[in-house]
């Protein structure tokens, strides 16, 4: 029976992944694997072996062997670069929810506050929403069980479960003396990865995430905010990738072919030449041609890079902002079996259609926009240089490494790079870089 395996890319901090495509996995027995067990190679494992026998036998306090297995994987893995891992069966399953873009749940945005759980948001159209759960609502216990002592994920795990499933809330709302008893059904919950909004003549377009809602996110967005602004007024669209992190790579295909009519939009190389596989566009501009600019920043990486990368050089697209985080590496999902979790190992890089890898080394914008941070708030930005920061990171093919800059979150008002999106869409702004030249793009 054939095992399948998911190539995938990794997100910034590993929290999102991005889903390539599904292939045999097919182990080769010949001259070649027999060269690979070498007697050195037979040497190592003895020695492998021989620790993990003196360890069982002489530390301190009886270890548990599933554990010691676990953690001498990790550290083979991490050995490797920051992206390669072993995922026990728990955190295969979160990773599948995470790129499936939905979970059986109330629909509630959540943050923990003095160790309780405060409502954020209700989601529209969900259960929490029509249970009448309103924002500023704390929950103080699940099902009975005090939320008190959980932490913010044991939390979300409680609320989530099977659909048609009835979980009890016990809430404290501000106002009111006397705690509220709710009882919701769980239902299917959509993610929202992708957010609109028209800004008099210019559509505003946030994709936080790649995952399977995004594409039909974004074409509903585009559709909308053509409807809501009239052709003859509509100056173009800011399509908004700052802190996003990445997530599924046909997504990120998809994001891309929306605003192209052709070419490539982006290819992966592996260790062998003919494991190279290219990815292009179909004809059909959702936007017929309209202005189109690119917010990223050091937040920015993976599948959120493969979008930039792909616009910037057609030239479809101008990108503003600050370099992005450089994560140009392709991770496969391989299952190990019933209960056992999975393994995930970098076997490729990404390069965008002018052949470039941004791997530790990011998108440079076209037109850069430094956001100005409060002094209250230096010591909590990180200093961090993106990928090129992380120990054991891959380098680029043939390039030199550079980093990215950090980013606080800027208040909307004072947000210089977006700021500049809509004056350069209005012509109130004028810069060479906008708007691009498309003579100058890539070959088709």
């Amino acid at each position: 029976m054939r095992k399948t395996s998911l190539v995938l890319l990794g997100a910034a901090a590993g929290a999102a992944l991005s889903l390539l495509a599904t292939q045999p996995r097919i182990a080769l027995v010949g001259a070649s694997a027999k060269a690979a067990g070498s007697a050195d190679t037979y040497r190592q494992l003895n020695l492998f072996g021989d620790v993990f026998e003196r360890v069982r036998a002489d530390y301190v306090e009886k270890p548990d062997d599933a554990k010691l297995i676990e953690a001498a994987i990790n550290g083979m893995l991490n050995g490797l670069d920051p992206h390669s891992s072993y995922m026990d069966s728990k955190s295969y399953r979160d990773m599948q929810v995470q790129t499936k873009g939905q979970f059986g749940g109330l629909g509630i945005e959540v943050t923990m506050e003095q160790g309780l759980v405060k409502v954020v948001a209700p989601i529209d159209e969900t259960p929490a929403a029509r249970a009448g759960i309103l924002s500023g609502d704390i929950i103080t216990h699940l099902d009975d069980e005090q939320v008190q002592g959980l932490t913010l994920n044991q939390a979300v795990e409680k609320m989530r479960g099977p659909v048609n499933t009835k979980i009890k809330l016990k809430i404290m709302r501000p106002g009111q003396e006397k705690p509220i008893d709710v009882s919701i059904t769980r239902e299917i919950i959509m993610v929202r990865s992708v957010r609109s909004r028209p800004e008099g003549d210019v559509g505003y377009i946030k994709i936080t995430q790649f995952n399977e809602q995004t594409n039909d996110g974004l074409k509903k967005a585009i559709n909308d905010l053509s409807a809501q602004i009239t052709p003859d007024k509509l100056k173009g669209f800011v399509v908004d990738l700052r802190n996003n992190p990445g997530g599924l790579l046909d997504q990120a295909i998809a994001v891309s072919d929306a605003f192209l009519e052709r070419g490539e939009i982006v290819s992966t190389r592996g260790r062998n030449a003919e494991e190279t596989q290219r990815f292009n566009a179909r004809s059909g501009d959702m936007t017929k041609g309209k202005p189109l600019i690119v917010l990223v920043n050091g937040g920015s990486a993976s599948a959120s890079e493969i979008v930039a990368g792909a616009l910037q050089d057609h030239k479809r697209a101008t990108v503003v902002g600050t370099r992005s985080f450089g994560k140009g590496s392709v991770q496969t999902i391989i299952p190990l079996g019933s209960g056992n979790g999975a393994l995930r190992l970098t076997t490729a890089r990404y390069f965008t259609p002018a052949g470039r890898s941004i791997q530790a080394k990011g998108i440079t914008p076209d037109i850069e926009v430094m956001q100005d941070v409060p002094e209250e708030m230096k010591a909590r930005a990180p200093d961090s240089r993106g990928e090129a920061a992380l120990r054991g990171h891959l380098k680029a093919e043939g390039q030199e490494e550079a980093g990215s800059q950090s980013y606080v979150p800027p208040d909307p008002k004072d947000d210089k790079a977006l700021n500049m999106a809509y004056e350069l869409l209005r012509g109130t702004a004028v810069n060479a870089a906008f708007p691009p030249n498309p003579k100058a793009a890539v070959p088709n």
